[in-house]
């Protein structure tokens, strides 16, 4: 066994994980969940505050854990934490592309297409898809035969709305890097998968949303609750095991049934209430 690595039971026990937005959210989710299960995990963050927090409270609970500091849209920053995760553990097997541009710079100022600044788009696709690509393209070379990508896609990617096109957009485009991925190294046994979110209850969804628009987004699911980020740490950690060994080059959708019905419904909670 790699020297650092020390067996667990879990479902990643002597494996290494890398995920990317892990200061926070779903990202600091995933990073716990994967370490709960066995893995030495890499929390990548641009916010290096965040990405040693997130490190901090999983070695706190027993697990291994190294905070990373990085811009996924910076190449040579990109090669060089995945260098570095490799040098403290030998190994790679699990990438999980969580990275976005949420910021109030960025994904609040993209709004209405007639008056959308290019710089908002141009930063978008900059940290949620070429993040995503530079991350495959550093990372699988080196990745063990057999591992796994999981990539945050993003209910907006499947559908269209009146604001945030250039978030909703690159979703979209991670959708098909998801197959490109797997088409690409699928002969190694590497395997590559995106979920898709609708709303999960981070605290910053709740800061930003307010009472009103959570109450909107409330209407449109099916199930009485959201997802919160260990939803979607549940679904990362299955498709990143060797229980979804026959999954590849897919977007799961997790959400509540958010896209499962006819507007209709979303129109009919929001005027009537409960049917």
């Amino acid at each position: 066994m790699t020297a650092g690595l020390s067996p667990s039971g879990g479902r990643f026990d002597g494996r290494v994980a890398l995920v990317t937005g892990a200061g926070s959210g779903i990202g600091a989710a995933c990073a716990a969940r994967l370490a709960t299960e066995g893995a030495c995990v890499g929390v990548l963050d641009v916010r290096a505050a965040g990405a040693r927090a997130t490190a901090a409270a999983i070695r706190g609970r027993g697990g291994t854990a190294t905070a990373l500091t990085c811009d996924v849209s910076d190449e040579k920053q990109v090669a060089a934490a995945v260098a570095e995760l490799l040098a403290s553990y030998g190994r790679l097997d699990v990438v999980h592309s969580n990275a976005a541009a949420l910021g109030r710079d960025v994904y609040g100022r993209d709004r209405h297409l007639e008056t959308l600044d290019a710089d908002v788009w141009d930063r978008t696709m900059a940290v949620n898809v070429r993040g995503a690509m530079l991350l495959v393209k550093h990372a699988a070379p080196r990745m063990a035969d057999g591992g796994a990508f999981v990539l945050t896609s993003s209910v907006s990617g499947l559908t269209g709305d009146l604001d945030h096109a250039a978030y909703g957009t690159s979703k979209a485009a991670l959708t098909g890097l998801v197959r490109y991925v797997a088409t690409t190294y699928g002969a190694r046994g590497i395997r590559c998968n995106a979920v898709a979110p609708a709303l999960v209850l981070t605290d910053a969804a709740r800061l930003a949303l307010g009472p009103d628009r959570l109450a909107d987004k409330a209407a449109e699911r099916l199930l009485p609750w959201a997802c919160a980020p260990e939803d979607v740490a549940g679904l990362v950690a299955f498709l990143a095991s060797d229980e979804a060994r026959c999954v590849t080059g897919q977007t799961v959708v997790i959400d509540c049934g958010t896209l499962a019905h006819r507007p209709e419904h979303a129109l009919h909670q929001w005027r009537l209430g409960p049917p």
